[in-house]
């Protein structure tokens, strides 16, 4: 069998006798043979499972844009509530991982890519030190700053790595979500502007000014 996930950079788990192709080009996409993907899944789940999790994990460390479609195939293959759990736990480990990475190097890229968010996050990081979890919390819930941007510069203006797991644990579960459960009917998607309507974009929002209310009022006090 044979199976392939195709990227604009391709990553790819191989099998026998089976070929299967999604082929994903930045916001529109075509699904091919998901029926045969979900066979084999069903027949090699251990393996389909250890091959997501690396190519997930390995997407997150060295941010490589992709994993919308990562989380879409996980709703696709294993369901809503096994497929927030993986997706979870992969973005998890993945979000980890690029964060010790960018401990070690990461500052020269950091500074250079994104001078003008980074002296905005040291900023409001230095402003809530006794709120950071709520805040943490508030960035990863809403599209306020970009998960990358958070996972690589969150060690350079001080984050601890504490705050910055259970934030990514907790806060990952809204969006993931919405982003597995539209998995389920993967056929039926246009492109990724459909995974977000103004109901869940507003349902984030709201979430997200829940977790950081306590700063906020704690700030006024």
């Amino acid at each position: 069998m044979h199976a392939s996930l195709h990227f604009e950079t391709s990553v790819v788990i191989d099998g026998d006798d089976m070929n299967i192709s999604f082929i994903l080009f930045r916001t529109n996409f075509h699904i091919r043979h998901l029926d045969h993907l979900e066979s084999y899944t069903s027949d090699y789940t251990v393996q389909v499972l250890v091959g997501y999790c690396v190519v997930y994990i390995f997407m997150q460390t060295f941010m490589i844009p992709g994993t919308v479609f990562m989380s879409l195939l996980a709703g696709s293959l294993f369901g809503v509530f096994r497929g927030v759990a993986l997706v979870v736990f992969t973005a998890t480990a993945g979000a980890s991982s690029c964060y010790f990475l960018s401990k070690l190097i990461g500052r020269p890229l950091v500074f250079s890519l994104w001078p003008d968010k980074l002296t905005f996050f040291r900023d409001q990081v230095a402003k809530r030190r006794k709120g950071l979890l709520n805040y943490m919390l508030f960035l990863r819930v809403t599209p306020t700053l970009p998960n990358t941007f958070i996972n690589v510069a969150s060690p350079i203006v001080d984050v601890p790595y504490h705050t910055f797991f259970f934030a990514t644990v907790i806060g990952i579960i809204p969006a993931a979500y919405v982003t597995v459960r539209a998995g389920i009917t993967l056929g039926e998607l246009q492109s990724v502007g459909d995974l977000y309507d103004m109901h869940s974009i507003g349902t984030l929002f709201l979430i997200g000014l829940v977790s950081i209310t306590p700063t906020l009022i704690g700030n006024k006090n």
